[in-house]
Formats: C-alpha cells, sequence, structure tokens
C-alpha cells in the first residue's frame, strides 16, 4: 500500500489523527468535503468547526471531563493546543472562540509539510489504502450507503439540537446580571432571572411553540445529553428547573435573592460580542423561537445571529463493527474514529482521532497495538465503543462510570483514579 495515509474528515477526530501522524514524520492526505458540499450544520470550510456549543466541558482532572483533557494534552493533542490559545472565561468550563480556534486547527495542519488537505468528497472506503474514517456524526449519505454496505450493520440515527446564539449589544441588562455560579463576580456569564409567573408563561408558551417537521428518513431518538430544550419540557413542569434553567448557585445582585429560574448566556467569543444560550438547544422553527425565547427577561429585544436548529447524527454499531485498534473487521488497514463510532462529545471525538493515528502509525511500522489501560479516561472510552458486551450501543460520553473504580474509600477514589490514569497514560506512550 502508498505509504501515504488517507484520512477522510477534517473534524476534531480527522485532524488529531492527521496531526499525530505528521509529528510521527508520516505522510497524511487530509479529505474535507466542505466547502465544495456543506453539511446541514457547518458554516465554513475551515477545519475543526466546532457547530454546536463552544464549550468543552471542564478542565479538573478530579473529574472524568478534566482528566480525559489532561490525557490529551500528555498525548501531544492539537486540540487542547489550540483550545488554550483560544479561551473564552466561561468559569470552570473551557470554552473557546470558535472562529479563532478553528483557524489555529487549520493553520496547523496548513503548515505542516506532511500534510495535504484536498477539499473534495469521498464517496467510498478505500479499501486499497491505509486510511482513517473520522467523518463524524454528519457523513455525507453516499459515504455512509458504503460503510453500511461493507460492515453489514444497520443505519442508526439519532438528533442533535443546537443552540441560538445572541447578538451581546441586544440583551437588557437592566434585567439581566453577570455572574457564574455561587459568585456575583465575573463576566462569564449573563444571566436572566425569572420568577414563578415568568416561568410558568415561558413554559406554557414553549410547549405550544411550532416545531421543525423531522424529514422522512429521520426518528425521534435524541441524545440524553444534548436534549432540546423542548422535549426536557414536556418530562414535567419543573423539569427545566432542575436542568438547563436550574437557579442553583445563583444570586440577582439586584434583589438579593435566588431566583425561581434562569436562563445562562455563556461568552461565545473572546471579545464578548456573542453568547449563546447555555442548554437550549432546540428543535424549534425559527419563528418559534423568535417569539418564545423573548418572552425571558433581557431577551425582548434580542438579536439572533444563529437560531437554535437540528441535525441527522449517524454513527455505526461500534462493538460488532471495530477490533480493539478501532479497525474494521476483516479491513485492518480502515480505521474508524470520532463521533461515527459512538462517542459522544467533543473531547471524546479528538480523543479517539489520536488513538486512531497512534494505532496507524503501529500498523505503518509494524508495531503490535493495544489502547491505552481502561483505568484511564482515554481506555475506559475505547474499551466501552469495542465492547461487545454491550447489546444496545449507544453515544457515550466520558463518565466516572465506565472507569474501573479502585477498592478504597469513596473520598480518596478520584484522586487514585486520577494518579493512576495519568501514570499509566504516560507509560503506555512509553512502551
Amino acid at each position: 500500500m502508498s505509504d501515504t495515509v488517507l484520512v477522510i474528515g477534517g473534524g476534531l477526530a480527522g485532524c488529531e489523527a492527521a496531526w499525530i501522524l505528521s509529528q510521527n514524520g508520516i505522510n497524511v492526505d487530509l479529505f474535507e468535503m466542505r466547502p465544495h458540499k456543506m453539511t446541514g450544520a457547518h458554516s465554513s470550510g475551515m477545519l475543526a468547526e466546532l457547530v454546536c456549543s463552544n464549550s468543552l466541558k471542564g478542565t479538573d482532572p478530579l473529574t472524568a471531563h478534566g482528566l480525559l483533557k489532561a490525557e490529551m494534552q500528555i498525548m501531544n493533542s492539537i486540540v487542547i493546543k489550540a483550545a488554550l490559545q483560544t479561551r473564552v472565561p466561561a468559569g470552570k468550563a473551557l470554552a473557546v472562540d470558535r472562529n479563532k480556534f478553528a483557524a489555529f486547527v487549520t493553520g496547523a495542519i496548513d503548515s505542516s509539510p506532511f500534510i495535504t488537505v484536498k477539499h473534495s468528497e469521498v464517496k467510498s472506503v478505500p479499501l486499497d489504502r491505509n486510511c482513517i474514517i473520522a467523518t463524524g456524526p454528519l457523513t455525507s449519505d453516499a459515504l455512509v450507503e458504503d460503510i453500511t454496505n461493507l460492515t453489514g450493520s444497520d443505519r442508526m440515527f439519532f438528533h442533535d439540537a443546537i443552540a441560538p446564539i445572541i447578538d451581546a449589544k441586544s440583551i437588557d441588562m437592566t434585567k439581566a446580571f453577570f455572574g457564574s455560579r455561587w459568585s456575583e463576580d465575573g463576566s462569564d456569564y449573563i444571566n436572566c432571572p425569572l420568577n414563578k409567573a415568568e416561568y410558568d408563561m415561558f413554559l406554557d408558551e414553549l410547549l405550544k411553540t411550532d416545531r421543525v417537521i423531522p424529514h422522512a428518513f429521520e426518528d425521534k431518538k435524541y441524545f440524553e445529553g444534548c436534549l432540546p430544550i423542548e422535549i426536557i419540557a414536556e418530562r414535567g413542569a419543573q423539569s427545566l428547573r432542575f436542568g438547563p434553567m436550574r437557579p442553583v448557585g445563583i444570586k440577582n445582585p439586584k434583589t438579593g435573592v435566588r431566583p425561581h429560574a434562569v436562563v445562562q448566556l455563556r461568552k461565545e467569543t473572546l471579545k464578548g460580542d456573542a453568547f449563546n444560550m447555555v442548554g437550549f438547544q432546540t428543535r424549534l422553527s425559527y419563528p418559534g423561537q423568535d417569539k418564545v425565547f423573548r418572552l425571558l427577561p433581557g431577551l425582548a429585544d434580542a438579536i439572533f445571529l444563529r437560531y437554535g436548529s437540528i441535525h441527522r447524527n449517524t454513527f455505526i454499531d461500534s462493538p460488532r463493527v471495530l477490533d480493539k485498534d478501532l479497525s474494521m473487521h476483516g479491513h485492518s488497514n480502515i480505521i474508524v474514529a470520532g463521533q461515527l463510532t459512538g462517542v459522544e462529545g467533543y473531547m471524546e471525538s479528538a480523543c479517539s482521532g489520536i488513538i486512531a493515528g497512534l494505532s496507524m502509525m503501529a500498523k505503518i511500522t509494524g508495531r503490535s497495538f493495544s489502547p491505552p489501560p481502561p483505568e484511564t479516561a482515554t481506555g475506559a472510552l475505547i474499551n466501552h465503543i469495542t465492547d461487545t458486551a454491550i447489546t444496545n450501543f449507544q453515544p457515550m460520553n466520558i463518565n466516572y462510570g465506565i472507569i474501573p473504580v479502585p477498592d478504597i474509600p469513596k473520598k480518596d477514589r478520584k484522586t487514585a483514579i486520577r494518579d493512576t490514569a495519568l501514570k499509566l497514560i504516560s507509560e503506555w506512550l512509553q512502551r
């Protein structure tokens, strides 16, 4: 086979895979169909474009999300480098200016002498080449059909929703206020507080508002970690108050009391000229969003830079399709990475791209490959998506539930998991 590896897909996973290979002197042809053929969620031709939230979640290594980032940093992640360079204030979360973030990754990839970016669609799996497929949840129909025929598995869909973005100048700060949970200080978040009457009126109108009708090929599966706001509301009158509109840790400095409910707006850009509605992913119609979201305090005159939307996500039945090195059963030269494998989340997708790159590098150099130990966040994630004991496979974020728990007192477990994981990931890289 050619010495050049084909990486199909210029999202987080594809860029990580290409980056890892290039850092080890391996030539890569990176295929990204945008901007010549766009998806229903992307808006540019830049690599690593974030289409949902601009938050990459927390960085505390005593949490599962933070531990995964710490491991990725040890593994020379280009996504982590980009995130730290383009970070915007977001409390304990790692949020980025999405345009600067994509530009950073695009620039790094373009500047590598080992990577050639080709903006064209790949419609079938190149079985005669060393290839990493990282086309993500919006894989083109042609390639999905070819992968389905190749694997023999059924197509599986779920829906992911995008939250609206609002022009900062259009937010009425006489009714809203800055502050993070448990603190009135800082300008990371704008809070729109609601009293009970305002909450009840908003809930009533939300449930009545028109929604986008799914296409015939779309079903109504949703990923539980990213439910549309109106679907959460249908689960009970208080469900929003225990979800994205929870007032816990928020005190209105103008009244000195905790509001009945609150909508938080997080900085979308470093300049703070745009904010997104935290947890307000939706499949309401655009006119419906324009009407119902203006009922929220401070947003009566909101200018929506982007309305929320819904798009189809695609993933394969990885436990029955992939080996532990992320290669396809019967096609050891074809490796799959990213959300197409059923990992869910930006960092999870990027991390699987790193593993795919390292797996391909081992294959090319004639070495054996096994993923990191399951006691690491990375290894736990890979173990989950390749575990044949899982019969009803669904997308999964990194969480402590899939990392083995040490048999020690509960108060010491998170520290022990962190210390063990970071030690093991470093040792694994040196083997």
